[in-house]
């Protein structure tokens, strides 16, 4: 009996065209919230190499980069493309990071060839902004 208008017969039709909407919009979703999450690192500072160097946990809401730079035998302190020569406007800037965040942690990009000295000054201007969780970035291997 019943032949009629239902198609019901066979199998059912794979529909690519809106899956193919449907990953595109979800790359586009991961792809901006993953460029708004990279930390900006300088690619010209040369880390230091340190052996026992762990591989950190994927966690950047909570994180900021500084590098610090040697150059001209001064060190060059950059956050978020920013270059800071004067250190108050960061530590405000930071401060204002960690009261917004209380999980908010520093991780400081100093360059192999920079002076202990500069490395103590970075982190003393990471503590005026109370930041007390501060970690290095460093190369496990050459």
């Amino acid at each position: 009996m019943g032949g009629g208008g239902g198609g019901g017969d066979g199998e059912p039709e794979f529909q690519i065209a809106p899956m193919i909407d449907v990953l595109l919009v979800l790359l586009i979703f991961f792809m901006s919230i993953t460029s708004a999450q990279v930390l900006r690192i300088d690619k010209e500072i040369q880390l230091p190499v340190a052996g026992d160097a762990k591989k950190k946990e994927k966690n950047m809401m909570n994180e900021a980069a500084l590098n610090v730079r040697w150059a001209n035998s001064k060190s060059l302190i950059t956050f978020e493309d920013t270059k800071y020569e004067i250190v108050e406007p960061l530590v405000e800037l930071l401060r204002q990071r960690k009261e917004a965040n209380a999980k908010y942690r520093v991780v400081i990009r100093g360059d192999k060839r920079l002076p202990a000295v500069e490395i103590q000054r970075v982190m003393s201007v990471v503590a005026q902004a109370g930041i007390d969780d501060i970690s290095f970035s460093a190369l496990n291997k050459e």
